[in-house]
């Protein structure tokens, strides 16, 4: 991966914005367990973080995913994991689809304000029942006239208390579980949609995320991206870019846990030394460094071949896992390095060991990625290498 000028300035842009408006708040975000996702929003809208690879015509800046996933490692030096999630959510999860596949309309009234951060989206696909089975998922959206009538609820959703629109996938047809999908711009205050209390999650503290309830709610035909019963397969692309995304967040979080502990085995003596003096440690946190070099290499290839059109969906689903187990494994080595320290709730350590757990569970959970590493390699029973 080559990176110009361009690139280096964006890189610039995102630090200082999560030095100057994230980073001095998170410890009170944490504590609140949300944040002003509106304020925040339009100030990242202002400066086109928002947009980075969505259409010009829509406020977009129209450059390639390069940009997005050097924004997304930015990111990543955040001091919480749950507002870069949401701001991930919005750039890369609930926005793709829409704006590939999305009729003129669609993206003047959903994407447009979501870039500038008028609006605030959420994604709608996991369920209680149908997590990383989204085939298996239930909520229905049948016709009526001109409009759909959605029943059913979604559950673990990231934005959802504070969102102004949902990108609900539902069944929109008694077909075969892959072709009777379809992805729907559902407004979050259309009258017979309600929400959980905010959901008390392990780690993302500061991310917002609810169960929600759609109880013959009913939105316009027009408001369908694409064809009907595409939804499967449109899902499936966002997919992609949601792991691109979730694997180049971490690097850039992970090396600061390297570095945090370097910094405090410097000044933690231990029997008249310094614990970073000790071998153990010092080639541990070396092999570890290594490691996300390595998740930095497979994740660039990926966006590589992503921008060239190229099917990622081997290797994006490959930096996925990787990510989700190398930030269990730096995390949890870390902070056994800080000891007592590292288990106090407010410890660095103890935040990113917490939040970086979801990445081997949202998204797809590390065992869908490897049935799709396997189906993809022909490793499967009955199944050859495509």
């Amino acid at each position: 991966m080559k990176f110009t000028a361009e690139h280096n300035a964006l890189r610039k842009t995102v630090r200082d914005f999560v030095e100057k408006e994230i980073n001095p708040y998170c410890d009170e975000w944490e504590k609140e367990g949300r944040f002003p996702i509106h304020e925040l929003f339009r100030k990242a809208g202002d400066l086109g973080l928002l947009g980075i690879q969505k259409p010009e015509e829509y406020g977009g800046m129209g450059l390639d995913y390069s940009y997005n996933l050097v924004a997304a490692e930015e990111f990543g030096t955040a001091k919480c994991g749950g507002v870069p999630l949401a701001i991930g959510v919005q750039t890369d999860m609930c926005t793709p689809a829409l704006a590939r596949f999305g009729s003129d309309e669609l993206k003047r009234e959903f994407l447009a304000p979501s870039i500038t951060g008028e609006m605030v989206g959420c994604i709608g696909v996991s369920e209680v029942g149908a997590g990383s089975d989204v085939a298996g998922m239930k909520t229905t959206a049948r016709k009526d006239g001109d409009d759909y009538v959605i029943n059913g609820s979604k559950m673990w959703i990231t934005n959802s208390p504070s969102a102004d629109f949902m990108c609900l996938l539902a069944n929109t047809s008694d077909d075969k579980p892959h072709k009777n999908k379809s992805l729907i711009m559902v407004p979050m205050n259309t009258p017979g949609i309600s929400k959980s209390l905010h959901l008390d999650k392990l780690g993302m503290r500061s991310s917002e995320t609810a169960q929600i309830f759609f109880d013959d709610v009913r939105v316009p035909q027009r408001n369908r991206i694409g064809a009907e019963g595409m939804g499967f397969m449109m899902q499936m692309l966002q997919f992609q870019e949601e792991r691109l995304w979730g694997a180049a967040n971490v690097i850039k979080a992970l090396e600061t846990c390297i570095d945090q502990t370097i910094e405090y085995c410097r000044e933690r003596k231990t029997f008249g030394n310094a614990l970073i003096d000790n071998q153990v440690i010092h080639f541990r946190l070396a092999e570890l460094q290594t490691e996300v070099e390595a998740l930095r290499a497979l994740t660039y290839q990926a966006c590589e071949l992503h921008i060239e059109g190229k099917d990622i969906t081997k290797l994006a689903s490959m930096a996925k896992l990787k990510a989700g187990r190398l930030g269990r494994e730096v995390t949890d080595a870390c902070l056994q390095y800080w000891g007592g320290m590292g288990y106090m709730w407010e410890n660095p350590l103890a935040r990113a060991y917490r939040d970086v757990r979801l990445v081997s569970i949202g998204g797809g959970a590390d065992e869908i990625m490897l049935g799709i590493i396997c189906k993809l390699m022909g490793t499967l029973p009955g199944k050859k290498k495509d």
